[in-house]
């Protein structure tokens, strides 16, 4: 070293400054909020789906579970089945306030009915029977809710209060409704990928399944998340309706407005018979059709201030807004009509009629049902997708963390569990003694029963192993159904396909489609084996030693 090296002092080396964090974009935070809002009330949104898919033919698993009532070759005349059930009712509940009974039509073949109990002192007053139409009895058949507990389900849940239980519809509804958005603003490519499927490649495979699933029913799944939470939009934003409608009787105008379900007047006390009902109903079906009524309700029955409203059917018309003739009740004269609403109630009924889909013919139902099933297959394979996507980056994909250990398992019990759960409902209606106590609520109770059972297994076995069991557990008590049918009523299926009975036929035919799908579900997750990383090679010692000051880039080069 030279004197004037020892005299000058040494350079520093500029500092290299940290690369600056660049702030996630627009993209990538629709991302982190389409997965979140999924994920977190994802299970509560597959058991809505489902539930709510099946409920498109509620009226026809109603009369698969209930054998016991002949198949309707023709609707009866609406017109006397009215008068058969007011006389029953006037026998049954003769000092209620209210009655309203529904009327037969090609999809249900009997009447529900519900009336105002004035001694009852619990609940909400109200008791309620099933009719045969032919009768005007109670129906001589098993006790259960039929397809109604489906759709009661896919908004009500069970065994919490009803308004708890729709509040939190609402709110997973909210949550699918962010999903939705946010996943469109995701996918910039999202249309192209629609035509785009990798078998086999893993999670690469399940995305493809999600875009594809999403893209297949986008206008559907809008609609039928933003007109779900359209129809309980009084529950959840009650402020707009208290502040516009404040006295008793412009509430009674909002009601009349959105419902037929009018509140009961004022009796007078005095005694006065009802006029002959099937006058009344005979009508409303000059003015909508013979087989277009859909209900009957009855205020004060006795009294001289009693009221008969004829409601409309939904067929034909595309909107729930309530059409309806209200009769003086003593004398049978036509008080008033109603057949039109203001734009906002018509807003509002269109899309609830969009929602419910009753005015659907049975080709347009089938529509409703199958895009509604790639929605539930939507959410699903969004969970999945979840699970797929972080165990490639496990460090140890044997031993996962808990909360991947937690999604894993109740992704299972939500997806397997609930199939089974379902079918182990309708092996309970065939199995469970026709002359047990509350019988209708031990089929419920079995449907829980059931999914908890799944659950528990999910919870105790590996992973795979309760994924590929409970599928075939699910193929079993669906494919066995139509063949426990056979043996415990005198409706088989090959008997139902002979006769033309294609509600029958046709519920138990897609039980055994359904089972088959389950089926290959289970094979193919059976024959799933998921990639591993490569393993690194060992950097040798020598390459190291050369190069101190990168190691990191000699062991990338040797990779």
């Amino acid at each position: 070293m030279s004197a004037l090296d020892k005299a000058t002092p040494a350079k520093k080396a500029p500092e290299k400054k940290a690369p600056e964090k660049k702030a996630p974009g627009i993209r990538q935070t629709m991302s982190d909020l389409h997965i979140w809002a999924g994920l977190l009330v994802g299970w509560l949104l597959y058991a809505m789906f489902l539930t709510g898919t099946v409920a498109y033919f509620r009226d026809e698993t109603s009369q698969w579970m209930r054998p016991e009532l002949p198949q309707q070759t023709q609707v009866p005349d609406s017109a006397l089945v009215a008068q058969r059930l007011v006389d029953t009712l006037s026998r049954m509940a003769p000092d209620s306030p209210q009655w309203s009974f529904s009327l037969p039509d090609d999809r249900n073949n009997v009447s529900t009915a519900f009336w105002r109990n004035p001694k009852a002192t619990s609940g909400r007053g109200f008791e309620d029977a099933t009719f045969d139409p032919a009768t005007g009895a109670k129906v001589a058949a098993r006790d259960t809710l039929g397809g109604e507990f489906f759709y009661r389900f896919h908004f009500n849940f069970h065994y919490i209060p009803v308004i708890w239980g729709r509040l939190l519809a609402g709110l997973c509804a909210m949550f699918m409704l962010v999903a939705i958005v946010s996943g469109v603003i995701t996918h910039k490519k999202i249309f192209i990928d629609f035509f785009t499927f990798r078998w086999g490649k893993g999670q690469r495979s399940w995305l493809d399944a999600h875009n594809a699933l999403s893209v297949f029913g986008l206008p559907f799944h809008l609609m039928i998340t933003y007109s779900g939470l359209v129809t309980l939009m009084f529950l959840y934003m009650p402020w707009g309706s208290d502040l516009a409608f404040k006295t008793p009787v412009e509430r009674r105008a909002l009601t009349a407005e959105i419902s037929a379900f009018l509140p009961p007047a004022k009796p007078t006390g005095q005694r006065a018979e009802l006029a002959p009902m099937a006058g009344m109903v005979q009508q409303a079906q000059q003015r909508w059709g013979h087989d277009n009524i859909s209900r009957v309700v009855v205020t004060n029955p006795g009294d001289a201030a009693a009221q008969v409203v004829v409601v409309r059917g939904d067929v034909q018309r595309a909107t729930h807004s309530p059409q309806y003739m209200v009769f003086e009740g003593a004398t049978g004269k036509l008080d008033r009509i109603k057949d039109k609403t203001g734009a906002a109630a018509e807003t509002r009924g269109v899309l609830y009629a969009l929602h419910l889909g009753r005015f659907a013919d049975m080709p347009l139902r089938w529509l409703y049902f199958l895009v509604s099933l790639a929605g539930t297959a939507m959410v699903g394979t969004g969970l999945v997708l979840w699970t797929v996507k972080r165990r490639a980056k496990l460090p140890d994909p044997a031993k996962p963390y808990f909360g991947f250990r937690l999604v894993e398992r109740l992704n299972i019990a939500a997806i397997a569990g609930l199939s089974i759960a379902m079918a182990g409902m309708l092996w309970a209606n065939r199995l469970l003694p026709l002359d047990m106590a509350e019988r209708s609520a031990w089929e419920v109770h079995s449907f829980f029963i059931v999914w908890g059972l799944s659950l528990l297994w999910a919870m105790a076995r590996p992973a795979k192993r309760a994924w590929i069991e409970l599928l075939w557990v699910a193929t079993a008590a669906l494919a066995l159904l139509p063949l426990v049918n056979a043996l415990t009523t005198d409706r088989p299926l090959w008997r139902s396909v002979a006769q033309g009975d294609w509600v029958f036929a046709g519920l138990e035919l897609t039980l055994l489609a359904l089972a088959a799908l389950h089926a290959y579900l289970a094979v193919r997750t059976a024959r799933h084996q998921p990639k591993t990383k490569p393993a690194r090679k060992p950097v040798p010692a020598a390459a190291l030693q050369a190069s101190p000051a990168a190691p990191t880039e000699a062991a990338g080069q040797a990779l």
